[in-house]
């Protein structure tokens, strides 16, 4: 049977029970066992794809095209494997259904309350995954606990425990240990608060992971254990870490996978093999060169908003034995006066995705700084389009050229809405998600790049290259050497000759894991380094 492992928090949010999932699944998956993440956030949308990302962060796009929460990038970077619709689920989506059943009449002469209907929607999604053949499955629950909107899934977690096998399912709760610099001495009070708290709705922590900026003492974690009424062996330090991917390595020195295997009564367990997760770490922290590049962007003040792309480069940075130095330059604030002072000094410059108007203007400026100075260029999605805006203004001759997401009335329309997506009004969960085929023209960069005629990507779009310019491009030197072959829409372009110059539709950085670093940006960080050096040369 499968068993179920649930990570919960308390006293205050981002302490990071994502990474603490990904890494004890991390550890469980190189043990040997079959392991997946899902995430339940207790906000009402249905999903996070309407959510500003100064709200959320970045929306993570998986391969079968669900809008979800960021950390589900982070299990998928950890464990080298997919997630679904199914790996995370909102308040929103389990109040549709549940009412959409209604509807249907399914629960025709009852009441429908969230205890036992909302509860049961929970309890059904949370053992979904287990058809799949897994043999544990770590369910990270969103917010704190004592969260108004966190109590139907705390509720569901106990009646979990309450109907499996008694070592089929077990809490892992993560908490903070506060360190108060006048009195000198870490606090327990908050997590005894919290952990009572989450008695009192009926659920009882199996293992007590506390975050810390000091070392516990024995003494501590005894008087942890004591209060919380956990075993003194399952109050686990988690110690501020240079790296995330330094996490799993730190959960296993304090036995975190081993103990959770007792608990839930799994007695024979092969030694874990973190040979290339190691070999991974050692290159990241030793490098033999750095580079700098730029992050043009308008979200660059908030680190969540690019976290897919940040961790592709830490990805890249190691591939290429290169320490990454991100340079965050807000577009918004790039002018004609000042790009050069801006840009100047970069190795690579990356223009990020987004929507909207504002910081356009800094974007475009950006691209053109890269390619009249030989600067290696990446765009991404919105990107990407900037720079076939750039090029059909400054080098095709299109004055007024534009998108008409920006601009409606531009008369060269050299990005244009997708036809598809012309008569759609609502805005969740309609634009062009999910992984699409792109067939490669041999002897670009990009074939250089992906070493492969098809490829397959994750895309999230509305607007798209208009095809009615694609000959206007090829002639003044911007070629289309990615095309999806069932619709013919662009999903590539570059500039032969350019040192590095290649924008794409798609959004690589979704799939850039530690195991597998993205062929993108590990060619970006390359061609950044020969830029560097050929700079120190002169």
């Amino acid at each position: 049977m499968t068993k179920y492992v649930f990570v919960t928090g308390g006293v205050t949010s981002s302490l990071g029970k994502g990474i603490i999932a990904a890494s004890l699944a991390k550890l469980l998956q190189a043990r040997g066992f079959k392991v997946t993440i899902q995430k339940f956030d207790p906000y009402i949308n249905v999903d996070p794809g309407t959510l500003n990302p100064y709200e959320h962060g970045e929306c993570f796009v998986t391969e079968d095209g669900a809008e979800t929460d960021l950390d589900l990038g982070h299990y998928e970077r950890f464990l080298n494997t997919f997630t679904s619709q199914a790996n995370n689920v909102t308040t929103g989506r389990i109040y549709q259904t549940v009412i959409n059943k209604e509807r249907e009449g399914a629960f025709l002469g009852k009441t429908v309350q969230v205890i036992p209907h909302i509860t049961d929607e929970i309890k059904r999604r949370m053992q979904l995954l287990a058809k799949e053949g897994f043999d544990i499955i770590i369910t990270e629950i969103g917010g704190t606990v004592g969260d108004i909107e966190s109590l139907p899934f705390i509720e569901a977690v106990r009646q979990l425990q309450w109907e499996l096998p008694e070592d089929d399912c077990l809490v892992v709760h993560l908490t903070l240990i506060p360190y108060l610099r006048a009195a000198k001495e870490l606090k327990t009070k908050p997590t005894q608060h919290s952990v009572r708290m989450m008695s009192e709705n009926g659920v009882h922590p199996d293992i007590l992971v506390c975050r810390t900026e000091h070392p516990l003492s024995n003494e501590l974690k005894a008087k942890l254990a004591l209060f919380c009424n956990v075993k003194t062996d399952a109050v686990i330090e988690a110690a501020d870490a240079s790296s995330i991917y330094e996490v799993p390595l730190l959960m296993q020195q304090e036995q975190l996978d081993i103990i959770c295997l007792k608990k839930l009564n799994i007695t024979w367990y092969p030694e874990p093999d973190l040979t290339i997760w190691k070999g991974f770490l050692s290159k990241l922290n030793n490098p033999k060169s750095e580079v700098n590049i730029g992050l043009i962007g308008k979200y660059i003040e908030l680190q969540d908003a690019y976290k897919s792309i940040l961790e592709a480069f830490i990805h890249a940075g190691a591939m290429n034995e290169c320490k990454v130095n991100i340079v965050n330059v807000h577009s918004e604030f790039i002018d004609t006066e000042n790009v050069e002072s801006k840009l100047n000094g970069l190795d690579g410059l990356l223009v990020a995705p987004g929507f909207g108007h504002r910081g356009i203007d800094g974007k475009i400026l950006a691209v053109q700084y890269a390619r009249e100075n030989a600067l290696p260029f990446f765009g991404i999605c919105l990107g990407m389009q900037m720079s076939v805006i750039e090029f059909a203004r400054n080098k095709v001759g299109l004055a007024g050229a534009h998108s008409t997401e920006m601009d409606s009335n531009t008369p060269y329309p050299v990005i244009d809405l997708m036809e598809g997506q012309k008569n759609i009004t609502n805005k969740g969960g309609t634009m062009r998600l999910g992984s699409y085929p792109c067939k490669i023209e041999k002897g670009s960069l990009a074939y250089e790049v992906y070493q492969s005629e098809v490829i397959s990507e994750r895309h999230r779009h509305r607007w798209e290259f208009n095809n009615d310019y694609k000959e206007s491009f090829k002639a003044a030197g911007l070629k289309a050497s990615g095309i999806n072959p069932e619709t013919d829409l662009v999903e590539i372009v570059e500039i032969p000759g350019h040192p590095f110059f290649i924008g794409v539709q798609y959004h690589p950085e979704l799939k850039s894991t530690v195991e597998a670093p993205h062929p993108l940006f590990v060619h970006f960080v390359k061609a950044a380094k020969a830029f560097s050096k050929r700079k120190a040369i002169v």
